[in-house]
């Protein structure tokens, strides 16, 4: 009797131990975790990812984690290359669930490498679908497993996306029965009685109806940051999404300038009905710029609305000069415009579009034009080789979104008073007279 109670006794511990296993066993493959998805000057990627733990603990190792990624979607095939594979985990620490480090605590984030070249790290893709090609968000499932403790994290919790989540992405323009625009808007943090706007319109691979794509497809959220708010003393930032492509015209064809885009009224009308909801907007500082497409659009707006902007910005710029009469050039040249555009990009050559346009203002009596002309798009973070890591010479908006444009034309700085300045401290100081 003594021994089957014994035996008993055994019986109910290891049932109980078989238990506790299997709940951990559930509980180390069920991991919860949180991306981190920032933009770049190439584009976005996930660049942490914040672990959540059963238990406080106050020591990390990198060496322990690895960090296997799949990307796919139901729109197309993503090259195997890019579908699957490893990140880098360059450095851990101990955190709150922001991601903010802290002593001890329920969290871990893993600090991934990320980089132009590693495509496996980015949780959008360049695809083609219903005729046209844009950026999308793909499924982006990472897998992160403790090698030590064999605990697994799979299931996504959540998203932090710096500075894009200070937008507010719900705005949605009707112009009319055919035309709904979606827009994203910043507001400043500030206390003041008035605000300038500025206005950052979008290339052909950004449109859709998401307003998260334009701002980090290739890092328009930076116009809310920290450094250029402070240039500013504070700004709106309005980022409207068109549909398809700014430069598109009934057919869907690109226009170039060549005949009228069916966006641009309804785009206007949408600038206008922001600024009215908005009354602390300064409407003498009233800034537009965009790139390629929206660099398009921009001069297209200033042409149409030559006393409503106080200045414009523009990169690639995608409308052809040979669109422009004479007439056009001397009715805009006493708006304050910055182009920015690089000598290799073989999407708008500059020498049908940046150049002649910039040319022809001077030779009319501007006095506020000016033209950084890069001979190519490098890194300006020195991080993948600097001067000589050449990026796409079509993405010369990197040097607008990161406010390092400096020089003119002529090689020279552009100065107010004597001063050199930055595009974003030229255009601050600009206001409709």
């Amino acid at each position: 009797m003594k021994k089957i109670t014994q035996l008993f006794l055994v019986g109910i511990i290891l049932l109980s131990i078989a238990f506790r296993l299997a709940a951990q066993s559930s509980v180390n493959n069920s991991g919860i975790y949180t991306s981190v998805i920032e933009g770049f000057d190439w584009g976005p990627a996930v660049s942490k990812v914040i672990l959540t733990l059963a238990d406080t603990t106050s020591v990390v190792k990198k060496k322990d984690y690895n960090v296997s990624v799949q990307r796919k979607t139901n729109v197309a095939n993503i090259n195997p290359e890019r579908a699957t594979g490893e990140r880098t985990v360059v450095f851990a620490y101990v955190s709150d669930n922001k991601g903010n480090r802290i002593k001890t605590g329920k969290f871990i984030t893993l600090v991934l490498m990320v980089g132009p070249d590693l495509p496996i790290g980015s949780p959008i893709e360049y695809l083609r679908q219903n005729n046209q090609a844009r950026n999308q968000w793909i499924d982006y499932k990472l897998t992160i497993t403790n090698t030590v403790s064999n605990q697994v994290w799979d299931k996504e919790s959540g998203r932090i996306m710096p500075l894009i989540d200070q937008f507010d992405i719900s705005g949605k323009f009707k112009y009319n029965d055919k035309l709904s625009l979606s827009y994203a808007a910043f507001t400043p943090k500030t206390n003041k009685s008035k605000f300038p706007l500025i206005i950052w319109l979008h290339g052909g691979g950004e449109g859709g109806t998401d307003p998260t794509i334009p701002l980090v497809g290739n890092r328009a959220a930076n116009y809310a940051s920290n450094e250029i708010q402070a240039i500013f003393g504070g700004a709106y930032v309005l980022v409207p999404q068109c549909p398809g492509a700014w430069m598109h015209n009934a057919e869907g064809v690109t226009t170039s300038g060549r005949e009228n885009d069916i966006y641009n009224e309804g785009l206007m009308t949408l600038i206008k009905d922001f600024v009215a909801k908005h009354p602390n907007i300064d409407t003498k500082r009233i800034y537009v710029g965009g790139c390629s497409n929206g660099g398009y659009m921009s001069l297209k707006l200033i042409l149409q609305h030559p006393n409503y902007f106080a200045a414009g910005f523009i990169s690639a710029l995608a409308y052809q000069s040979q669109y422009l009469t004479d007439t056009q050039i001397s009715s805009i040249k006493h708006v304050p415009i910055w182009f920015i555009h690089s000598e290799d990009d073989a999407t708008t050559l500059a020498k049908l579009t940046a150049i002649p346009v910039y040319e022809r203002l001077i030779a009319a009596g501007a006095k506020d034009v000016h033209f950084s002309f890069y001979k190519r798009v490098t890194d300006i973070t020195g991080f993948f080789g600097g001067e000589n890591y050449y990026y796409n010479g079509h993405w010369s908006w990197i040097y607008s979104h990161a406010n390092l444009c400096k020089l003119d034309y002529d090689g020279k700085p552009v100065t107010i008073k004597g001063r050199p300045v930055t595009i974003m401290e030229w255009m601050a100081t600009k206001s409709k007279k």
